[in-house]
This record gives structure tokens, C-alpha cells and sequence, in this order.
């Protein structure tokens, strides 16, 4: 199972056992629409913040290895201008 999965899995379950509970306590017909948009906005915020950290870390991720691959190609590059010459007196 993917993190992306599991995440989206435990974000939507989490809502939906919130609104549960919400929709099961004792309270208004107000206090429960109220609440309910609260608990939505919450969740709604989390998600968004839990989808921009895992962003940047991808982000940070695909950087790195660019950098790694960039360092590697120059290496190559060394080593196979460092044949040339060999290859020439021969």
C-alpha cells in the first residue's frame, strides 16, 4: 500500500468518524450544522497542509537527486576525458 493511500485513507476516515459523532450527539440542528462546518474546515486545513509537506519533501527528494546525478555525469565526464589522452599514445 502506498503512504499516498494510507494518508488519504486516514484523512477520510477520520472525517467520517468525526461527522459521526457529530451527527449522534445530543445537540441542535444548529449547533450540529455549525460544528460539522467547523470540523470540515479543520480537516479540510489539515489535509491541505499534510498535501504541501509531502510536496516540499518530493520536492526536496527530486533536488537531491538531480544534484547526485549531476555529480555522477561529471565524474564520467572526468574519466572519459582522462582516457582520451591514453588513448591517443597508444
Amino acid at each position: 500500500m502506498s503512504a499516498t493511500k494510507f494518508l488519504a485513507g486516514f484523512i477520510v476516515g477520520g472525517a467520517i468518524g468525526a461527522i459521526a459523532g457529530i451527527l449522534l450527539a445530543p445537540k441542535s440542528g444548529e449547533e450540529t450544522r455549525k460544528l460539522i462546518a467547523d470540523t470540515t474546515k479543520d480537516v479540510m486545513n489539515r489535509a491541505d497542509a499534510t498535501v504541501k509537506e509531502i510536496q516540499s519533501k518530493a520536492d526536496d527528494v527530486v533536488s537531491d537527486m538531480q544534484r547526485k546525478g549531476d555529480e555522477i555525469r561529471d565524474k564520467l565526464q572526468n574519466l572519459l576525458n582522462q582516457q582520451k589522452p591514453a588513448a591517443v599514445e597508444e
